[in-house]
Order: structure tokens, then C-alpha cells, then sequence
């Protein structure tokens, strides 16, 4: 792909779609663009009387046209959002990059909701493609508390065959406020009745992406020396926070990429455990990219789940291009430390961050083996490379443990029919053909649903 191919396409869709007052798309490559900084005027030329709003594919980055920056009011004299970037010019002229929610949240505040039944159809995808990969249980991990009821109406519809665990977003301006919708939203959950849905975790962005050097870091990016990236939180506020949260019976889900963001995490669990006292409470950090040496010990010390998304694991264009310059030798050689941290006796777990990258679980454990995009390829970090048997763990009762479901992720009798058919088993062929493997049937509570 290119930056002119999407350019092409928007404009195409655009001309298909005329009444359509916004044009709105996800999942472009943000490794498109030196630094992935996109400018405006490249969608200007294809659209320059509708606003545009194109979201990356680590969603954390947002490409806009000149109509859209004009309608949030996006001008030489904006004020820059505490925790977002309004990239501009060198004459302080926003250019069409918008980096992390604080930033593109006017703009996406300004877009029509999407209806009811297009999220009908679109969970109702998701639902067969998860079957399809084996997956029995999801989780949401940015649910809206007005977004609670379309699950509810999902599920009653009879769309939703995989247990799914909403993880209710935290914002870091308004998150006082939240507390009491957080308690309703669960409740309006638990009188739903429905065994296959919960709302008992609150998600928490500690900080961005390092590929758009908004991830926390402790010392600064090696090309932009005078910053180390952009917490979502100030430390004191995220205690605070969490502590609340936690007090109220949440399980807390932080998103920490850069070590900073990693150690901030930390602290506000600790903070929460000596301020509410000793309790069952499974703390999540989710993505866990890069840890600094000295915290690596805290996640078992603390109860702390670690967890990962092994795709990542690899040393792709994502990090040639964007990652690696931003982090410097060392740093680099730093990042997905899974072995490490599940030698140090943490509890991991594995998910996907779908639709950021693939949620086939099979392409996950390949690349946990093997830390490689291809069999060609060399092996990156392969002191942390894990066993088949872990990984598989780490997708089943690692993420059980972490949903609190003592009656999944284990075959036995009396657990729960939570089961995937694979064509062989995982540990038997080659690690570098894991992927490939075949699912021939996916049960959920006993009941067969795909295919």
C-alpha cells in the first residue's frame, strides 16, 4: 500500500457516497509517512468539502482533512491538549496528524454515531470470525459506558456465541464522574442475566504508542531528545483512580507501553493494594512493550497480570521504520520480554489488541516460539523466546485466570465445554507452520458454534 492508494480509495468511496456528510475509515498503515505524520492536503485533493477522519491501525493515531481540522476548530491558535498532539507546521499550523484521544476526540465528538444495526452486523461478524478462530472468550477493552446496552441487545438477539468481558474506559479528565455509571453499567449487566457477558473492568491508557512517540518512556526518544513521550495520567491521578475503582470490587486493566507508563502502572496498583487491603483482585497490564529492569520483579511481587500480544514479538516494518529509531539499541532489545517476566513467576496472558492486528490465537503462540515473521527470518531476542506448551497456556488458563473463571481454560471434567478442535496439535509440527494449523470446530459451554 501507499499513502496515493488510500488517498485513491477515499476518494472513490467518497464519489460512490454522496449524501454521506463524513467519510470516515480504519486501519491504515501509519509506517506510510516519514515519522507517521500525514498531511492534510493529500485528502484534500480527493475530498475538499467533507470532513475526513481516517483512524491507523494502532488506533492511537488519527489522519483528518482540512474540512475536518475546521470543524473541530483546529487552527494556528489551538491550545494542545494535555494528553493528545495536534501535530503542526513550523508556522504552527495544524498539518492533519492527530496523536491519541485527547487530540482527535472534538473531531470524532463531531461524527454522527454509527447505528444500531450496523453494530448489530458488525458484532455479529466478529462473533463468527472468533468462532471460526476458536476463540471462546473476549474482551472489549474500550467499552463506553453508553455502549453497555448494545451488547446487552446483541446478545439478546442471539449474536453473541463467545463470553465477552467489557473493560469500561476510564477518562483521565472526567473520571470522578464515572464512578457511579461504572457501578450502573455493571448492574444493568448483571440484571441482563446473560452468562456470556460482564462488565467488571475498568480500562485505564496510561500512555500512547512509541510509534508515534506518545509512549511513556523513563529517559527520552533518541530523535526527539527533549521529550520521553505522553502519559494519559498524571501518577497521582492514576492512584487515585485506580485505588477508586479497585475499592469498588473493578478489576483495573492499564494500557502501559513505555517503561514509564510500565513503572506508573505499578505504582498505582501498589498504591490501590495498601490503600483497599488484601484481596483477590488480578491486576492487568496490558500490552507490557517495555519494561525497565528494575520492575520487572514487581508483577509477581504485586499479583500483576502481564499481558502480551505475542504478534507483536517480532522485528517488523513497524519497528525498522518507526519503533527502533524512536528507542535506540538498547531499548529496542528490551521490548515483549515475555520469557523473562514469566521465569520471574508473574502471571501472563495473551490476547491480540484485534483489530490493531490479527486475533488468530495460532499466529500469537507462533510468533511467542519463535520471536520471527517468517522461517527465513532471524530470531529476534531469542532469549525470549517460550515453548509451545506456555504459550498455550498463556491463551488458556492464563486469560482464565485472568477473567477470574476458575471453570475454563482447563480440560477436565467438570470444567466448563469451552473447547477448540485443531487439525493437529500445536506441539507436533514445525513452529514455523503453527499458524497455518486448521480450526475444525469451536464449542462454547458445550454447544457447538461454528462451524
Amino acid at each position: 500500500g501507499s499513502v496515493e492508494e488510500i488517498a485513491l480509495a477515499v476518494g472513490e468511496w467518497a464519489a460512490s457516497n454522496p449524501d454521506a456528510e463524513w467519510i470516515r475509515g480504519e486501519g491504515f498503515d501509519q509506517t506510510l509517512a516519514p515519522d507517521g505524520v500525514f498531511l492534510a492536503a493529500w485528502l484534500d485533493a480527493v475530498v475538499p468539502d467533507r470532513p475526513v477522519f481516517l483512524r491507523a491501525s494502532d488506533y492511537h493515531t488519527v489522519w483528518v482533512n482540512s474540512e475536518a481540522l475546521l470543524r473541530a476548530g483546529y487552527t494556528r491558535d489551538l491550545v494542545q491538549p494535555h494528553d493528545g498532539e495536534v501535530v503542526i507546521d513550523t508556522t504552527g499550523e495544524p498539518i492533519g496528524t492527530l496523536r491519541e484521544w485527547g487530540a482527535w476526540s472534538p473531531v470524532y465528538a463531531l461524527m454522527p454515531p454509527i447505528e444500531l444495526e450496523t453494530r448489530m452486523s458488525a458484532i455479529a461478524h466478529a462473533d463468527e470470525c472468533f468462532a471460526a478462530a476458536g476463540l471462546t472468550w473476549v474482551q472489549d477493552a474500550w467499552v463506553e459506558t453508553t455502549d453497555v446496552n448494545t451488547w446487552i441487545e446483541a446478545d439478546r438477539r442471539g449474536l453473541v456465541t463467545c463470553k465477552v468481558a467489557m473493560a469500561l474506559w476510564a477518562d483521565s479528565n472526567n473520571w470522578r464522574h464515572q464512578l457511579d455509571e461504572f457501578v450502573a453499567a455493571r448492574a444493568r449487566v448483571e440484571e441482563a442475566g446473560s452468562p456470556r457477558l460482564v462488565a467488571n473492568t475498568i480500562k485505564f491508557f496510561a500512555d500512547g504508542v512509541i510509534e508515534s512517540a506518545t509512549g511513556a518512556l523513563l529517559e527520552p526518544y533518541c530523535d526527539c531528545p527533549h521529550s520521553k513521550g505522553l502519559p494519559n495520567w498524571q501518577p497521582d491521578d492514576l492512584k487515585s483512580a485506580v485505588a477508586a475503582v479497585d475499592s469498588l470490587g473493578f478489576q483495573t486493566h492499564i494500557h502501559a507501553i513505555g517503561d514509564g507508563a510500565a513503572r506508573m502502572a505499578l505504582d498505582a496498583i501498589e498504591h490501590a493494594s495498601m490503600v483497599n487491603g488484601a484481596r483477590d483482585r488480578r491486576p492487568v497490564i496490558a500490552h507490557t512493550q517495555l519494561v525497565d529492569h528494575a520492575d520487572i520483579g514487581r508483577f509477581a511481587e504485586l499479583g500483576v497480570i502481564a499481558n502480551f500480544e505475542p504478534y507483536w514479538a517480532k522485528f517488523d516494518s513497524c519497528q525498522s521504520e518507526l519503533t527502533a529509531p524512536r528507542l535506540g539499541p538498547e531499548r529496542t532489545n528490551r521490548q515483549y520480554l515475555i520469557g523473562t517476566i514469566l521465569r520471574s513467576g508473574a502471571p501472563i496472558s495473551f490476547g491480540s489488541d484485534w483489530p490493531v492486528t490479527t486475533y488468530s490465537p495460532l499466529a500469537g503462540i507462533q510468533v511467542a516460539v519463535t520471536r520471527k515473521m517468517t522461517a527465513a527470518d532471524p530470531v529476534w531476542m531469542p532469549q525470549e523466546c517460550i515453548t509451545v506448551e506456555e504459550a498455550l497456556l498463556a491463551y488458556t488458563s492464563g486469560v482464565a485466570f485472568q477473567a477470574g473463571d476458575a471453570s475454563a481454560g482447563v480440560i477436565r471434567p467438570g470444567a466448563r465445554a469451552d473447547l477448540v478442535w485443531l487439525a493437529v496439535d500445536p506441539r507436533s509440527v514445525d513452529p514455523n507452520e503453527i499458524e497455518n494449523i486448521s480450526v475444525l470446530g469451536t464449542w462454547t459451554s458445550g454447544q457447538r458454534v461454528w462451524p
